[in-house]
């Protein structure tokens, strides 16, 4: 394959994964590229590690408010003129000093003491989960375990009844699998409109009947007077579905099939957890990184390695790529449970970017992979993984698997849930 034949815009090679060949070729003979766009505004691609790290730290010179996050401006979508454009009004697509404004106030509500609230709801949630497949002896592991858990984390941190989470995978679905046959509808933009409807009534009931939870926070959330807006907190709520609930559904997926392709890694995490599960999970991450990439426009001239970049240009960040560098990661393409260092960039470059829910994600990732493991020490696939048809998100749609059955624990139920 030669440079010329690269394409980074065909998903049809990202669902047969096909991209990381693509991307080591791109390490090591092009590192930032050009990548041409037919109908629309062409794109750099920084592939390295080290030169993610330079972009995305430079929110000054590298803006995700100009151009937004995808390599899709807004303008260059269908429904990009028709009141879908986030940028400037989700934390995502924002610039200091908007965004360091903003993410001050949402961190009120993902302090260290609120997530702990949390933690022992999920730890009672996650025993539910595999209590709720473990005597069939096979499931679809994405539907009927891996997105459980963000799911009923993300319900609980909304305020939304647990009857309602499947609203939530059904809205977060139609948004980022706008490309796939299994999700494209004629109307995938309505599921944003559905879901924001959804969010800002839930915003109008927990101002009016506040609780002790991370919902009630942000809404009360204030600094030196400053409080979120309306508009702000339902953007950041509709963010919230989509990003806690994809992200963590599919590392968990992709965490349980390199498990499962590597059964030395498998039965060594099981025989040690406490002494292995930390440095598992971040290779998890790594193995993952769900989102493969973010985009940046350029604010000024500038070069990145012996490319000039000019003011305007799109600049493509790709995660994916950048947690296989060679440079950074030995044998990057071996899932290994003790490596380290392990300076992976799952959560984003470091930065004013750097993921809000880290500390979240590890902890759920931690949860359901410990009872997983305590409980089904043998899962092993049973037909064909189904890949997500998309070049943004590394989305697993359905992964057969089959185990020995065991016996459920039927906990009781905590106080107050």
């Amino acid at each position: 394959m030669s440079i010329d034949d690269i394409n980074l815009l065909d998903l049809d090679r990202f669902q047969r994964l096909e991209h990381y060949k693509m991307f080591d070729q791109l390490r090591a003979e092009e590192p930032v590229s050009w990548h041409d766009f037919p109908g629309g505004q062409g794109f750099w691609n920084v592939v390295k590690h080290k030169d993610l790290l330079t972009v995305n730290r430079d929110t000054a010179l590298f803006s995700s408010e100009e151009g937004g996050v995808s390599i899709f401006t807004p303008n260059e979508l269908e429904d990009g003129a028709g009141g879908n454009d986030p940028r400037g009004l989700m934390m995502l697509y924002m610039d200091p000093p908007k965004h360091t404004r903003y993410r001050l106030l949402v961190n009120k509500g993902f302090t260290p003491r609120m997530i702990g609230m949390l933690e022992q709801y999920l730890q009672y949630r996650a025993i539910l989960i595999v209590d709720n497949i473990i005597e069939r002896g096979s499931c679809d592991f994405v539907v009927d375990l891996a997105s459980e858990l963000p799911l009923q984390a993300i319900a609980e941190i909304m305020g939304v009844p647990q009857e309602d989470r499947m609203m939530l995978f059904d809205w977060s679905n139609r948004m980022v699998g706008i490309d796939d046959p299994e999700y494209a509808t004629e109307d995938n933009g309505s599921a944003m409109v559905e879901l924001y409807s959804y969010v800002n009534q839930l915003g109008k009931e927990r101002a009016s009947d506040p609780r002790e939870d991370i919902i009630t926070k942000l809404i009360n959330s204030e600094i030196d007077g400053d409080r979120m807006s309306e508009l702000e907190f339902d953007m950041f709520m509709v963010l919230l579905t989509v990003a806690g609930n994809e992200t963590t559904r599919n590392t968990t997926s992709w965490g349980m099939w390199g498990l499962m392709e590597n059964p030395d890694q498998y039965a060594a995490l099981a025989a040690d957890i406490d002494g292995k599960l930390d440095s598992a999970i971040e290779e998890i991450l790594r193995w993952a990184t769900p989102v493969y990439h973010f985009r940046r426009t350029a604010t000024a001239d500038t070069v990145l390695g012996d490319k000039e970049i000019k003011a305007g240009d799109k600049v493509v960040m790709w995660h994916i790529s950048a947690n296989r560098d060679e440079e950074v990661f030995e044998n990057p393409y071996q899932f290994d449970i003790d490596r380290f260092p392990n300076e992976h960039i799952a959560f984003g470059g470091g930065g004013q970017h750097f993921c809000l829910g880290a500390n979240l994600a590890r902890m759920e990732l931690k949860l359901i992979f410990r009872e997983i493991l305590q409980r089904i020490p043998d899962m092993r696939l049973n037909g064909e993984v189904e890949m997500l048809r998309s070049n943004f998100i590394g989305g697993i749609k359905h992964m057969p698997v089959v185990f020995t059955p065991g016996e459920r624990i039927n906990p009781p139920a905590l106080a107050d849930n």
